[in-house]
């Protein structure tokens, strides 16, 4: 038996604290100078205290030095996820094959030897007779049942844990930081077929941040068949259940991944599921990997966007007809015109009834107005048509209430524009500090013509194609553009998707970038509305690209009271549903009480309560509620907020649970996996051949496994008392002397 300490401190911080201790227990009782002998013993008490308080910090423990190895726990864990049920181990069930390796020779061979315990682990782990065991538990946390073994045999010897799974773990958490030395060493016996011979499986399907024109969305499908050859599979394409279209892709040689691109446009005011199959082949052992799903949500709204004019302007004009003919977006116009008799500035308002009246200034003087908008366009807008405080608004528009922000015209980078207002760290360039930045078009035939970035060839707001090729040719036979004001450099984290030849070098034109929580984006080019006029009536490149820039721009523009994207799950699997819960302004609700509510397919409704979501620091507008759907299908979410007994807000989402069955994903035997944790935690990997030399093997770990057994030896009730028990005789002393 041995005493160690678990958190031990360095000879030269021990020897600090002590002294740190006595000084402080000197120093309390200075008032008792007059009376030494009653000075020291306070203080003493005090010293003790001190010191009693520093090593129970410290965390003394003994640990064992010899324990007989029949009492040493070598548990054996057998995976029962449902890929263990695949008919791939010597013709048989991979669970079948488990049983007979742990029923005729792991057992055999440790019998007599160790204490040897049978666990079932999937979710969750728990003893069950070798006879019992069965491929039911929905997925595979080999992480979670190391962790669950570590706390279930906590203060017993443990020599070595034996693993017997074919390694599809579906945790995700198995990896060398994950485990620490109190995790005993894994011993892993592979069960399964490492060749996935003729199996068919659609890896993912996502729908990607693009918005074209006419709402289009891309869904990106990566898809394997094993053992294809060069020939071609067929891929389908369901949207909620109804066929779409079918095509007839070639595998490429060696059997690499098909990568596939479809265009769809999703109904408007619903959540649309999309589903990839590919019909299985005859006798496939693994039909369920073949679909997969993804949800894309239906817009909630039309995006608000505020138009600032500082004088009327032809591309004003033709920017606001663009935006104002696409039905996803709703325009509020403001142009100055100038002052009237008065000296008074006046401005033409084109408004929702609601909204216009926050505009009568020609800017809203409320941030709570403002940050009704999801993007704020400023075309030629100086520092002297805002205030200081409708500036920093501004910012606070992008930074904190996630909004997007859009700024051109000559005017607004000319005689140094918006230079040293608030706004000007939002933007993704630095503003030219010269007085006059801009340059007219030269003789050159590249002069102010549009060049794409490798950044732009990709980027959803110069995508003007279906393709990166039809792109590109789209923007080469814009005609150019009249002038180019000079930009600074990007900031750092902007990415520039365009520029321009102009004064006989490459300057910025387009520029993005994230701020805060919102967006930020310059265009330096004027004269754009010639992309309208010089063009066939055709050519829709003008308004692609403004209407798909404003998207891009309020994407990240929440409502006040929002429910995050919620990832896919399946059935059974708890669902974080998390929430921001602001009022009008975008600051926290104190005492905001938060309902969830969540409809599945059959119509059963579960209510839930949000509490503040802790996980994310100090985040006092984040809520979250857990919810564990039964059943595959659409799930609709709803949140009301109440403050007060009055309702303050609420928003609805939709969530896809069962889009994929990531169980059945990659039905190959993941040896590298169990590898890898074997490597992770001291042991090994184990060949069927090796199961004889295992209980060898096991035994040299014995005098390690007693010495990790180890007790707390200050987690008992005489420590407890003893620290009582001086406190209680220095309060006892300090009252009967006379002291507070």
């Amino acid at each position: 038996m041995g005493v160690t300490f678990a958190n031990p401190l360095p000879w030269w911080a021990l020897l600090l604290v002590v002294a740190a201790a006595a000084a402080l227990a000197w120093f309390a009782y200075r008032s008792l100078a007059a009376w030494p002998a009653r000075r020291s013993v306070l203080s003493a008490l005090r010293f003790v205290t001190l010191l009693l308080l520093v090593v129970v910090l410290m965390r003394p423990v003994t640990h064992s030095t010899a324990t007989d190895a029949s009492d040493v726990v070598v548990p054996v864990l057998v995976d029962t996820s449902r890929s263990m049920a695949i008919e791939d181990a010597d013709g048989g069930r991979r669970i079948d094959r488990a049983r007979s390796l742990v029923e005729q020779r792991v057992l055999p061979a440790l019998a007599g030897r160790f204490s040897v315990d049978v666990l079932a682990f999937g979710e969750s782990l728990a003893p069950t007779p070798v006879s019992s065991l069965e491929p039911t538990a929905r997925r595979c946390d080999l992480a979670g049942a190391l962790a669950a073994v570590r706390d279930r045999y906590r203060g017993r010897p443990v020599a070595g844990v034996v693993v017997v799974s074919d390694g599809g773990d579906t945790g995700g958490a198995v990896n060398a930081a994950a485990f620490d030395a109190s995790v005993p060493p894994v011993y892993a016996l592979g069960v399964g077929s490492a060749d996935a011979e003729g199996d068919r499986e659609v890896l993912s399907v996502t729908a990607a941040e693009a918005i074209l024109d006419g709402s289009l969305v891309d869904l990106a499908v990566s898809a394997v068949a094993h053992g294809a050859g060069e020939g071609a599979v067929e891929v389908r394409l369901l949207e909620n259940g109804r066929p779409r279209e079918v095509r007839h892709v070639r595998v490429p040689p060696g059997g690499g991944p098909i990568r596939e691109v479809f265009q769809v446009a999703p109904s408007a005011g619903a959540a649309t599921v999309y589903t990839v199959e590919i019909p299985p082949r005859a006798g496939e052992l693994v039909p369920e990997n073949n679909r997969r799903s993804v949800l894309v949500q239906a817009p909630a709204r039309p995006r608000r966007v505020l138009l600032v004019e500082g004088a009327p302007g032809f591309d004003h004009s033709f920017l606001k007809r663009a935006l104002s003919g696409d039905r996803s977006l709703d325009v509020d116009a403001v142009v100055r015109k100038g002052e009237n008799d008065q000296g008074v500035e006046t401005f033409y308002i084109q408004a929702a009834k609601g909204r216009s009246g926050a505009l009568t200034s020609g800017y809203p003087r409320d941030p709570a107005a403002l940050f009704v908008y999801d993007a704020v366009v400023f075309a030629n807008v100086g520092s002297d048509q805002l205030t200081e405080a409708q500036f920093q608004a501004t910012r606070e528009f992008v930074a904190r209430r996630g909004g997007g922000l859009l700024v051109f015209g000559a005017q607004s980078f000319l005689n140094r524009g918006l230079v040293g207002t608030p706004v000007e760290d939002a933007l993704p360039v630095q503003l030219n500090r010269r007085p006059d930045a801009a340059l007219p078009a030269g003789s050159s035939a590249a002069a102010n013509r549009v060049q794409l970035t490798d950044a732009g060839s990709d980027h959803p707001v110069t995508r003007l194609g279906a393709t990166r090729a039809e792109s590109t040719r789209r923007w080469e036979g814009l005609p150019a553009l009249a002038s180019t004001s000079l930009l600074g450099n990007p900031r750092p984290g902007a990415a520039v998707l365009a520029t321009s030849m102009a004064g006989g070098a490459s300057r910025p034109l387009i520029a993005v970038q994230r701020y805060g929580e919102g967006r930020s984006m310059v265009f330096a080019g004027e004269a754009a509305w010639r992309w309208r006029m010089m063009l066939p009536s055709k050519d829709r490149s003008y308004e692609t690209f403004w209407r798909q820039s404003i998207r891009w721009l309020s994407l990240g523009a929440t409502d006040p009271v929002t429910i995050f994207p919620i990832a896919a799950v399946g059935p059974g699997d708890e669902i974080p549903i998390r929430l921001a819960v602001r009022n009008a302004s975008f600051e926290p609700l104190p005492d905001a009480q938060v309902d969830v509510r969540a409809a599945g397919p059959d119509g059963r409704m579960d209510v839930l309560r949000a509490t503040r979501d802790v996980s994310d620091g100090e985040a006092p507008d984040l809520f979250v509620a857990n919810f564990a759907p039964s059943q595959p299908g659409l799930y609709r979410v709803s949140a009301s907020v109440t403050q007060g007994g009055r309702e303050a807000g609420s928003a609805t989402a939709a969530v896809l649970v069962g889009g994929a069955d990531t169980e059945m994903a990659d039905p190959r035997l993941n040896a590298a996996l169990l590898e890898r944790l074997a490597s992770a935690t001291g042991g090994q990997m184990l060949a069927v051949g090796g199961i004889d030399d295992l209980a060898d093997v096991l035994r040299a770990n014995v005098p390690a496994a007693a010495l990790a057994v180890r007790t707390d030896a200050w987690h008992n009730a005489w420590s407890f008392a003893l620290l009582i028990a001086l406190l209680s005789a220095e309060w006892l002393l300090r009252r009967r002397w006379g002291l507070r």
